[in-house]
């Protein structure tokens, strides 16, 4: 890669966002669990000729953005406080990026569905011409108004809908905004400063789903067209989980959330069943979010005792927060005794309304160790669990 193809991206992200409303800046109001500046952030980690970026925020959101950035993959990332405007804004950003790269990629921190395809698109393009933009075709009629009265009717095939991103030539963009500010003019984009240059701006194709999050209506659209992308681009997930106690005098033993008769039940902070316990750890694997333990400790006194189709409950949640649904769960109990086959059609159906499942997509088999180890000498029960996951819409506020 030659110097001039190395790039830096600046993301300015410091709008109030007051047509949003409520109390919330612009870059760190919630789209589907995750803050809007952390889409965009995670879409220029995987632009390959990326390699610094300064994200520009209001000065007293500079820790916030700071805890976004360590959720990324992000390396060589510096915050710069932002300025009055967003012209501003971006030549503050562009002021702390490190010498080197020869291209600069300059992205809306409020455009949450960039895609990598296009930021490398555009900056391509503006390695080859200078100066590049996404942007799209105007496909309405346009006119042009002025105290209430149509004026004239623009001719809509030479009009577009500009987006970021934008890229240019690192030397050229500096002084696009220093003639700017010499001359007290403020853009709404780089482009323009660029433009009265008299340089050329090459348009890249962009992307209808690539929209600014401005008003509310944009965050329910934003919300609708991430489900969809999402639903097509995370590929299933399969976790492993595996419990197992020891039986104890009395109390009941409870396998798949219903309650089994026998001579002995099984020992545990909750109701110690094993085969919910091994069931919630394969989901929480698949999703990528520790083990029970991690979220229902043993020495937390609140769960003691505790049903553990209710934690069930918790974990489907969690889930959904994280844009995960069952898809399917396979389970294998280890016992020696009891006898445990005319139980797993009311395990099944125990377990389905909280699942979400059919009962034919919960499989549910035992078996015996043979008498070998201490599930064979009938000291206990074991329980492994296959979960599968499939990626669903969820809700802005991470909730199912």
């Amino acid at each position: 890669m030659n110097a001039a193809a190395r790039a830096a991206a600046v993301v300015p992200a410091a709008g109030r966002g007051e047509r949003l409303g409520g109390d919330t800046a612009k870059p760190f109001v919630m789209l589907c669990g995750r803050p809007l500046l952390q889409y965009a952030l995670t879409a220029l980690e995987q632009v390959p000729q990326i390699e610094t970026v300064a994200v520009v925020v209001a000065v007293d959101a500079v820790p916030r953005a700071r805890e976004i950035v360590r959720r990324t993959r992000l390396r060589n990332v510096t915050i710069v406080t932002g300025g009055p405007d967003r012209q501003a804004s971006v030549k503050r950003g562009l002021d702390a990026l490190p010498p080197g790269p020869g291209l600069i990629l300059v992205h809306d921190g409020a455009r949450p569905l960039l895609s990598p395809a296009l930021a490398s698109a555009v900056l391509a393009a503006a390695e080859r011409d200078g100066a590049a933009t996404a942007a799209l075709p105007v496909s309405e009629t346009v006119k042009r108004g002025e105290d209430g009265w149509v004026r004239e009717t623009l001719d809509r095939g030479s009009l577009h809908r500009i987006q970021t991103p934008q890229a240019f030539k690192r030397a050229l963009l500096l002084r696009a905004h220093d003639a700017a500010m010499q001359e007290g003019f403020r853009g709404t984009d780089d482009a323009i400063l660029v433009e009265r240059l008299g340089e050329r701006v090459r348009l890249v194709a962009g992307d209808p789903s690539n929209l600014k999050v401005t008003v509310p209506d944009d965050l329910a659209l934003a919300e609708a067209l991430l489900a969809r992308r999402d639903a097509h681009t995370r590929p299933p997930r399969v976790g492993i989980g595996f419990d197992a106690h020891r039986f104890g005098p009395g109390g009941r033993l409870v396998l798949g959330g219903v309650e089994i008769p026998f001579t002995k039940g099984l020992l545990g902070h909750s109701d110690a069943d094993v085969v919910v316990h091994a069931v919630m750890d394969a989901l929480l694997g698949a999703a990528g979010c520790g083990d029970i333990g991690r979220h229902f400790p043993p020495t937390d006194s609140a769960y003691r005792g505790a049903r553990s189709l209710d934690l069930l409950v918790r974990v489907c949640d969690l889930l959904a927060g994280q844009g995960w649904r069952p898809a399917y769960v396979d389970v294998v109990v280890m016992a020696e005794a009891p006898h445990l086959a005319p139980h797993v059609s009311r395990m099944q159906a125990a377990m389905s309304p909280v699942l979400g499942l059919a009962t034919g997509s919960i499989n549910i088999k035992a078996t015996t160790l043979e008498g070998m180890g201490p599930i064979g000498r009938e000291e206990g029960i074991a329980a492994q669990a296959v979960a599968t996951l499939e990626a669903v819409p969820v809700s802005a506020n991470g909730g199912r």
